[in-house]
């Protein structure tokens, strides 16, 4: 039998809002698994929360760049999020996020490439900023999206400096149409993401373990109501419909005017304009997502330091 652990508890606890003994009563039935623990839980109406989110630990700044029909984000990691609001910092990330429109998206080609304005390559160029400034940095991961005709537009959510905050969105719209009416469009849906944060473009996009693990635990909830089979497969038919309505882009309401479709909404602007309007693709970076901070127990750090046991 898997041993239970007061950590597990309080993760799980963490993940759900649940109290502590339905959290481990949830890991005993799922033998320590935290994810089924949390599915266990939704399915007794018990978990405060639908999802992990991942507790946003690493501080830094998401810069976003666009040359044309090309548009890119990219994350830089620091250790508090006073590095953010450096001036020095903030060039580094902007000039870094341009390079990505030109040499692609690994990180490792990124560090090897020649910093702008100077001779040597970026990673010495961080090398440099980290000793300066005083703090541990990194290049975390970058996007980029890119259209044959057409826009991609940017947005940052609570900019700190021009493109550069902590949420950044790039959304691809392919169009013959306009390009000024797709940037008032692209900007729109930009925020829309930035908001919602879908799981993906449409419901043939989403990753068919997640919609299989929703339908699993929509499952059980539907038969707990004790109600005949037939009427059970609509209950989870229509809670499907709903959670892709939740989750996958096209299907979202727009939070813009709070009643369209988004596919809706694309689908009026390209009659606007006279042209086709495609939404391709789209990418959001929130800044430290899904990175684990190291918590410490600042009493006992000083105790430890001055030597008191």
């Amino acid at each position: 039998m898997v041993e239970i652990t007061a950590a597990m508890v309080k993760e799980l606890r963490e993940m759900t809002g649940a109290g502590m003994m339905d959290c481990k009563k949830a890991l005993t039935e799922s033998a320590g698994d935290i994810e089924a623990g949390v599915d266990w839980l939704r399915t007794k109406g018990l978990a405060a929360a639908a999802k992990k989110a991942g507790r946003i630990a690493a501080e830094g700044l998401v810069g976003s760049a666009s040359s044309g029909t090309v548009g890119a984000l990219l994350e830089v990691n620091s250790e508090t999020d006073f590095v953010g609001r450096n001036e020095t910092f903030q060039g580094f990330v902007t000039e870094t996020a341009g390079l990505v429109l030109t040499v692609g998206t690994d990180v490792e080609a990124l560090k090897a490439a020649t910093y702008p304005g100077k001779d040597h390559a970026v990673s010495e160029e961080l090398t440099q900023l980290i000793a300066t400034i005083g703090e541990n940095m990194s290049l975390r991961r970058a996007v980029r999206l890119s259209v044959t005709d057409g826009i991609v537009a940017s947005y940052i959510h609570a900019a700190t400096a021009p493109g550069l905050g902590k949420i950044g969105v790039l959304v691809a719209l392919e169009s013959t149409g306009d390009k000024a009416a797709l940037a008032v469009l692209g900007k729109q849906i930009a925020m829309h993401i930035a908001a919602t944060n879908p799981m993906s473009l449409s419901v043939e996009d989403l990753d068919p373990k997640a919609l299989e693990r929703e339908r699993d635990v929509l499952t059980e909830q539907a038969r707990a109501s004790g109600k005949p089979e037939a009427v059970i497969e609509k209950m989870i038919e229509g809670r499907i419909r709903k959670f892709y309505e939740e989750v996958v882009l096209l299907e979202q309401v727009y939070v813009i005017d709070g009643e369209s479709r988004v596919k809706d909404v694309i689908a009026k602007t390209a009659k606007d304009i006279g042209a086709p309007v495609t939404l391709t693709a789209f990418a959001r970076y929130a800044l430290g997502e899904g990175i684990e901070k190291q918590e410490s127990d600042f009493a006992a750090e000083v105790a430890a330091q001055a030597g008191v046991r």
